[in-house]
């Protein structure tokens, strides 16, 4: 059952109410920036911790202002907002650094979720180490644990990749590294681009993928289904198209994994001289006459190498 989020007065005052007693003892060095998680949707998804620095620090840098100053008007926090973006935030870096070494302290929010984690903030983090200053995670909601977390794949190596090149060659690249890679894989969509990664997913057939669409929110949809069914999936339902995405595609099969190891050298080297200049199918075939490998293998094998692009 979808349970809505408390309405904002109750949350801010309940939140004030209990921050203090278990958050206001703890230690909160000066001239540190802090790294604090937002919620990606569900505003009760903000930890008594968040709350309590979010009121200390002297100022907060935000991907977004008018974002950031409306959910902290949701909790009851006033804060000194600057904004760092990932168009200025190498040169905003600089003037937060020059803050925390006069002995402030400064929270670094994204728009939703963990900051650099996709997003901002990863740039601004490495500036503040490398002028020998502490950065300090303050953890909470993420997309990217909150579906690991329900998507049931026990024991397998996890690799996340976030969001794809848009096109191009860059995306084809992205799709040759993750299709070699023998791991989980976590993947970032927006609703605008979820059809093109859909058919791309499709060359993987029976794979299993966990899809995540509006984590945590009232209209969270949790689906695993083979990525062949994906694009059927979104078109079952108008509704399945809106929102953020979340995918976690489960490790490939063993024996699928192993598929490109069993042909001849001659027959891969033929079948990647092909890929450069032909589509995936017409380069299996044609590799298949003419080194006398199984055609199927050979599809296989070349999907692993490029799947096919969604035009």
């Amino acid at each position: 059952m979808n349970v809505p989020p408390p309405p904002a007065a109750a949350l801010a005052a309940e939140t004030h109410g209990h921050s203090p007693e278990l958050a206001a003892s703890q230690h909160y060095p000066a001239g540190a920036l802090y790294v604090v998680a937002t919620p990606i949707g569900n505003l009760a998804d903000i930890t008594l911790r968040a709350l309590h620095v979010l009121r200390l620090v002297d100022a907060v840098a935000c991907e977004d202002t008018r974002h950031t100053a409306h959910l902290l008007h949701t909790y009851g926090v006033q804060a000194s907002l600057v904004a760092v973006h990932e168009h200025n935030e190498a040169r905003a870096a600089a003037a937060i650094v020059e803050r925390l070494r006069a002995g402030q302290r400064i929270a670094y929010v994204s728009d939703a979720g963990t900051p650099g984690v996709s997003d901002p903030g990863a740039r601004l983090c490495a500036a503040v180490w490398a002028a020998g200053l502490r950065c300090i995670p303050v953890p909470g909601a993420s997309s990217v644990t909150a579906l690991l977390s329900v998507a049931g794949i026990v024991g397998a190596e996890t690799t996340i990749i976030g969001f794809l090149p848009p096109k191009g060659r860059a995306r084809q690249q992205a799709w040759q590294r993750c299709a070699a890679l023998p791991t989980a894989l976590v993947l970032l969509e927006a609703p605008h681009r979820i059809d093109a990664l859909a058919a791309e997913l499709a060359a993987w057939g029976s794979r299993p993928v966990t899809v995540g669409r509006e984590l945590t929110k009232r209209f969270e949809d949790i689906v695993t289904l083979p990525c062949a069914q994906l694009a059927a999936w979104l078109d079952a339902d108008a509704h399945r198209r809106r929102g953020e995405f979340t995918l976690v595609v489960h490790p490939p099969a063993a024996d699928a994994a192993g598929e490109s190891d069993a042909l001849p050298a001659e027959a891969q080297r033929v079948l990647d001289l092909l890929l450069q200049e032909l589509p995936v199918k017409t380069a299996a075939r044609l590799a298949s006459a003419i080194t006398g490998a199984p055609k199927g293998a050979l599809y296989q094998a070349a999907l692993a190498r490029r799947p096919p692009s969604p035009d």
